[in-house]
């Protein structure tokens, strides 16, 4: 399907599944070069990401004394800002160029490059203004790249192992940020600076934001030299879809219904700076810990990415999206619960990670398979888009609602809503049950 830079060759195509047991090999086995090759892009490009990340909450809310709610504004701008580009990121990369080939990668690294761009700029910006809008450009970027990114991760794999193959992506990826909050800890002991931007003393995050700009330049220099350059068209003669059509293909019932559902829990899915804060404040957790609450649930990510893709890809994709929420509520729950101590923030997190596991990657397979081939990656950027702009208003909501009512309210009214739009979106998916039903047009996608 993909055809590397370097070379002429085909990567090789997804194999049928061993009838021995599955095993980690197995699961390799069944996932073309090109997952692996995006997965390093993105495993590489998350450590950069995340040591930002595991380090902005606390800087911007205890060193710049930044309230809930501005906070809840520039968390949101991160979902935002992405959701506003993602579709034209699809579209671009449908398009094909004068070869008949599709832009997917090319549309790709221009997005992981203009994140890239970023990381530097916040050595030189120290205001909270200043800091949006250098998080809007990067979000810009990953909202240019992500749908491109998922529409060639779907195209180079099998249809039945699409849930397998986006679990080995997302776990990768996971290992990223899985490292970088260690990353950024290990930083900041290092650089032997404050870990509070108290007085004016930067110099502690100033070596975190350097460190992250040099690992993003390199997940950009891995995605040119590795990744595969095109994907041929099945019909070079065929007219490219226009942003119309596009748009349009909420017109199909599937998608449609997926769309729908993704916007309704996204509307109650808390941001994970926020889940963070809350649980360093309920146990009271020195500073200098805080980067590393992330790595619970890159933890339990990383390793139920896979089994759980797999998983879906038997039980059905829509099933296991719902049973993840269910999931996530199960943290809330435990959360808000009397049960308190270091063991019950480890079962927060876990379940975090495993909520992550069941519905990131599980979606975008869903999607894929209710998307003709040729507009894959504007259907997944219709789906991402509504769950992006969906937890943009969650976060602002949220900060809203814990400035009036505290953190723990808030987290309550959070709960009792994603527990009506669970029961909503069963509802709402229920037809058609069978998630393998576009397997059967397994002919209409490119060999």
């Amino acid at each position: 399907m993909y055809v590397a830079d370097s070379r002429s060759s085909k990567a090789p195509a997804a194999p049928a599944p061993a009838s021995g047991g599955p095993g980690r090999r197995g699961a390799l086995r069944a996932v073309p070069g090109t997952v692996l090759a995006l997965g390093t892009v993105s495993l590489v490009t998350d450590v950069s990401s995340e040591m930002v990340s595991a380090v902005l909450p606390l800087y911007l809310l205890t060193g710049l004394g930044l309230s809930p709610l501005g906070f809840g504004l520039l968390d949101g701008i991160q979902n935002g800002f992405s959701a506003l580009v993602r579709l034209a990121g699809g579209h671009l990369a449908d398009r094909r160029g004068r070869d008949g080939a599709a832009r997917h990668k090319a549309v790709a690294a221009v997005g992981y490059g203009l994140s890239a761009l970023c990381k530097p700029l916040l050595l030189l910006v120290h205001t909270v203004p200043l800091i949006g809008a250098v998080i809007a450009v990067d979000r810009t970027g990953k909202g240019l790249r992500t749908a491109p990114r998922d529409a060639m991760i779907s195209l180079s794999t099998e249809p039945a192992h699409r849930g397998r193959a986006f679990g080995v992506h997302r776990a990768m990826d996971t290992a990223g940020a899985l490292l970088g909050p260690l990353t950024a800890f290990l930083v900041l002991r290092l650089a032997g600076g404050p870990l509070l931007a108290d007085g004016g003393e930067r110099h502690g995050y100033d070596a975190v934001f350097t460190v992250s700009a040099c690992v993003a330049a390199l997940g950009v220099l891995i995605l040119l030299l590795f990744v595969p350059n095109r994907q041929t068209a099945d019909d070079p003669s065929a007219a490219a879809p226009s942003l119309r059509d596009s748009l349009t293909l909420l017109r199909l019932p599937g998608l449609r219904r997926l769309a729908l559902c993704a916007v309704l829990l996204g509307l109650t899915t808390v941001s994970d700076s926020f889940l963070y804060l809350l649980i360093q404040r309920r146990l009271g957790l020195g500073t200098s810990l805080f980067p590393l609450l992330p790595l619970g649930t890159a933890a339990a990510f990383l390793l139920l990415a896979v089994p759980l893709g797999a998983l879906a890809d038997r039980i059905g994709r829509r099933r296991l999206f719902l049973a993840g929420h269910a999931v996530l509520l199960l943290a809330y729950g435990l959360l808000l619960s009397p049960v308190n101590g270091v063991p019950a923030v480890v079962c927060v997190l876990l379940l975090h990670g495993a909520f992550y596991a069941a519905t990131d990657g599980v979606l975008a397979a869903a999607a894929a398979d209710a998307v003709p081939a040729e507009q894959r990656g504007a259907g997944l950027a219709l789906v991402g888009t509504g769950q992006a702009l969906a937890r943009f208003a969650c976060s602002l909501l949220f900060g809203a609602l814990w400035s009036a009512v505290g953190g723990t309210g808030a987290l309550g009214w959070s709960a009792g809503a994603l527990a009506l739009c669970v029961l909503g979106a069963a509802a709402v998916l229920r037809e058609p049950a069978a998630p393998r039903e576009p397997a059967a047009t397994a002919s209409e996608e490119p060999s």
